[in-house]
């Protein structure tokens, strides 16, 4: 018999056992005191309340029915559970309440007690479907993302549908992606039980041609990942150098085959660190659980990942490399969710008060001439001479705004990708194409850079035009700055996952490269969650 079905059994026996709570005489009173419980319980919380109004204070757990019985099942296989999906089990602790239900014997007692089941229940409903976390901004302040959390009187409502048992598993994520990294997670919790993944490599550079020590080292540590096949071989030869490049591409490093000091520095980080990321990236998962998807056509940006995506109907319909704001804390890309609704060909680019104020004013103090490519613009939007001195403008009282017309040299290049938004985030071209051949690529002041953006335009006018590459490629020759609207707005998902995984399930890791992980780890450790059932 497994834990599981010993708990179901187990639950149902003292469950039953506390519906029979006093003698039949007893009736009355028994009733009065439930009622007067359930009120005073549920004093801080309107939602709830009305909903135990609008049933006569009629028990959802406590009572004797068929019905009570298999919620309160449902709910107990469903916390049974918690762990298995990175939620911290101990705060929803089944033995406690298994004693607690065991030892009710008034009926004031039994009201109290519906009353914590409720609201230990929206507690594990509401961790389950969006996250743990409910304001991601308070851990990091560039997580910007609008949680969709679901009011009370879902969850309520939906306990008391045909199927308890279904609603339960209807709050799970439903996403492909969220499965996947909850089977990652399963399968390096094996591993560390089993050891993890043997000695790390010693430091230092090893290619092809290479043998010794530290080369069956690497061997055996790729072997033990899942990169390489049983092996004896003692030399670096055409299977290891294949297995490195394996590792690399799902790194994120650069794929040369060659075991230098970045691949070997992700090489030796440890099963433990890899599933801390998969439990956060599950947690983020659930902070985008919306009840409508997130989109049937949309874009994702995966920060750490330097990727710009598009997809239909769930499948990957286009891909490019992309630069992302730099490790400054200023300068970072926030996380957020909009819908992008145009595109501005040969656009002009406005400077962000930010960038005027700390890079150019300092400049324009010293030397009017300085930055000459850009336009000086009053609030009436005529262009300002700079025949004059700038000097005595601090960074508040510069009354100015400055503008790029478009040109070869404009900072955006020839398209930007607008879904307007609070945080003057949108994609973009750029002149700077160099960049895109860094393995790591955090250069920008927070927009996102397309490696690609000709093609990512007539991806998404492939939707509205019979011939997208010439109706773009018209306007751009024009040289005007033209405003292209798309007839159907796409959602633009702006995420960052250090751990993620192929429509195949292979798991693919990236750096933390604004420590944002990290400070998640930190929070949900602190909430509960722990590995392997050891608190880290």
């Amino acid at each position: 018999m497994t834990y599981r079905m010993f708990l179901r059994g187990a639950a149902v026996m003292a469950l039953v056992a506390a519906s029979s709570l006093t003698p039949q005489s007893a009736g009355a009173v028994q009733v009065t005191a439930y009622k007067q419980a359930v009120a005073e319980n549920l004093s801080g919380d309107d939602q709830i309340a009305a909903f135990y109004r609008e049933r006569g204070f009629e028990p959802v757990w406590t009572g004797g029915t068929e019905a009570d019985l298999e919620r309160r099942t449902a709910l107990l296989e469903a916390l049974s559970m918690a762990q298995h999906h990175g939620l911290p089990a101990s705060r929803y602790n089944a033995e406690a309440l298994l004693s607690r239900m065991a030892t009710v014997r008034s009926g004031f007692d039994r009201g109290a007690l519906e009353v914590a089941l409720t609201e230990l229940y929206l507690d594990f409903a509401r961790d389950l479907q969006t996250g743990i976390i409910d304001t991601p901004s308070r851990v990091q302040r560039e997580i910007v993302r609008e949680i969709p959390r679901r009011d009370a009187r879902y969850y309520l409502d939906g306990l008391l549908s045909d199927s308890p048992r279904g609603f339960m598993a209807s709050l799970v994520p439903q996403s492909q992606e969220y499965a996947r990294l909850m089977q990652a997670k399963m399968r390096l919790e094996h591993t560390i039980a089993h050891g993890g993944w043997g000695a790390p490599v010693a430091s230092g550079k090893y290619e092809p041609g290479d043998t010794g020590a530290n080369v069956v080292a690497l061997r055996d540590r790729l072997i033990a990942m899942g990169y390489l096949g049983r092996t004896v071989t003692a030399t670096y030869d055409t299977s290891l150098t294949e297995a490195v490049r394996a590792f690399q591409e799902a790194h994120g490093l650069t794929v040369d085959g060659v075991a230098g000091g970045a691949t070997l520095e992700q090489i030796n980080i440890g099963p433990q660190e890899r599933l801390k990321s998969v439990i956060v990236a599950m947690e983020r998962e659930r902070w985008i659980n919306k009840p409508e998807g997130l989109g049937q056509r949309h874009i994702l940006v995966n920060l750490t990942d330097f990727n710009a995506r598009i997809f239909d109907d769930g499948k990957l319909t286009f891909e490019t490399r992309s630069v992302v704001g730099h490790q400054e804390l200023d300068r970072q890309t926030p996380e957020f969710s909009d819908e992008m609704d145009h595109m501005v060909i040969n656009p002009s680019w406005f400077v962000p008060r930010s960038i005027i104020v700390r890079e150019y004013l300092p400049k324009l103090r010293s030397n009017p001439g300085a930055v000459s490519h850009l336009e000086i613009v009053d609030s009436r939007g005529r262009v300002v001479s700079r025949n004059q001195s700038f000097a005595g403008y601090s960074e508040r009282s510069f009354p100015f705004s400055m503008r790029q017309r478009p040109g070869p040299r404009n900072a955006l290049g020839t398209v930007k990708f607008m879904f307007p938004n609070k945080h003057n985030i949108y994609l973009h071209d750029t002149p700077a194409k160099d960049l895109f051949s860094r393995e790591v690529r955090t250069y920008s002041h927070g927009c996102v850079r397309l490696n690609d953006p000709h093609d990512f335009a007539y991806a998404l006018l492939a939707k509205q035009t019979d011939d997208p590459v010439g109706f773009f490629q018209a306007h751009l020759r024009s040289g005007a700055e033209t405003r292209v609207n798309l007839d159907q707005p796409v959602p633009v998902h702006l995420i960052y996952r250090t751990a993620f995984t192929t429509p195949k399930g292979q798991v693919q890791y990236r750096r933390d490269v604004y420590g944002r992980d990290a400070a998640i780890w930190d929070a949900l450790s602190a909430a509960g969650v722990e590995i392997g059932g050891v608190r880290s």
